[in-house]
């Protein structure tokens, strides 16, 4: 015969019917799922992790001197920092901006005269308008302008000034990979009159959060994918010709006329001698130090510590002087 559950028994069950356990879901908690990063094949990344890592330190470099010349022509203590340096698509670029806002064209011209779209620029409404308020010569805006904020004509003449003032030193934050030219910005208020990029383009955005004592805000560059697929081009040709050190024509000749007037240290090495401690302590003015050395042999000149000539020893107006005989650093190289 079949066991009859009493009533408490039942009333447990009903109860436990009621409210579930949540045993198992624990259970399925603790259980870590692997995490995948999803990857868009249809979409697939242009430019490397190094690659990436290389437009950073470009722009690290440009944050340290376009902080400093803030700080110059604002008379206001500047920060910059490189947020993030991503690949993306044009459209998610595009579509963070209003109908308002300006953006900033500049055009790179590399060595190899190749054409590529040229570099987009937009800054945060409120950090602008925090420089142009500092610019006039009062204080910095205390409130964020609403979104889609309007400028007006004066303060358009004076955007454009004050990204002249950021954006003229593109040009020397490449140099250190690359020798590049920039050509005039445009100031174009309307996002959608610019056709130069698709909006399924790749291209690298960097972030750049700006502080300007109590005025923050951001500064977003859109380098377009084209232009660095160029870039990145004459780099690994370059180094694959082995003439990446040779980017600057005439390099050596403008390095020394800058150094021409710099001035070293040139000395005259008559001899060496080697003497213990009591014979120094026991030195007076008279006495005679053995160089070992013919009256008559060369010396060694020196250039910075570094021997750079072998002279003879003679005078010139009453004065010790050396005459130079040979070269011993070319002779050096042309031995290496």
């Amino acid at each position: 015969m079949a066991e009859v559950l009493t009533q408490s028994q039942i009333d447990a069950l009903l109860s436990e019917m009621d409210s579930p356990s949540t045993k198992s879901e624990d259970t399925d908690e603790k259980i870590a799922k692997p995490e995948y990063k999803k990857y868009d094949f249809y979409s697939p990344k242009k430019f490397t992790k190094d690659r990436l890592k290389v437009i950073n330190g470009i722009y690290d470099n440009y944050t340290r001197m376009a902080a400093s010349r803030v700080n110059s022509v604002l008379r206001a203590n500047c920060e910059m920092e490189v947020v993030s340096v991503e690949e993306q698509r044009y459209f998610e670029f595009s579509n963070a901006l209003s109908d308002n806002d300006i953006i900033v064209l500049q055009p790179l011209y590399l060595p190899d005269k190749s054409k590529a779209p040229p570099i987009v620029s937009h800054m945060s409404s409120g950090l602008m308008l925090g420089m142009i308020d500092r610019l006039l010569g009062g204080s910095e805006c205390d409130e964020s302008p609403v979104v889609g904020y309007t400028y007006t004509e004066i303060e358009k003449r004076l955007y454009e000034k004050m990204m002249q003032y950021l954006l003229d030193i593109t040009g020397e934050a490449w140099s250190q990979y690359l020798e590049i030219s920039t050509g005039n910005l445009e100031f174009d208020a309307n996002m959608g009159m610019f056709q130069e990029v698709t909006g399924e383009s790749p291209v690298v955005i960097v972030l750049i959060n700006v502080k300007m004592n109590e005025v923050m805000g951001r500064l977003t560059i859109c380098i377009p994918g084209n232009l660095l697929a160029n870039v990145f081009a004459v780099i690994d040709k370059r180094r694959e010709s082995g003439s990446y050190e040779e980017g600057l024509p005439d390099g050596r000749k403008l390095i020394l006329e800058k150094i021409r007037d710099t001035e070293l240290t040139v000395k005259a090495e008559l001899g060496k001698a080697m003497l213990s401690l009591s014979d120094i302590c026991s030195m007076r003015p008279g006495d005679v130090i053995d160089l070992k050395k013919s009256k008559d042999a060369t010396l060694t000149l020196y250039v910075e510590e570094q021997p750079w000539f072998e002279c003879d020893l003679g005078a010139y107006k009453k004065h010790a002087a050396v005459k130079i005989d040979k070269n011993i650093k070319k002779e050096v190289e042309g031995n290496e």
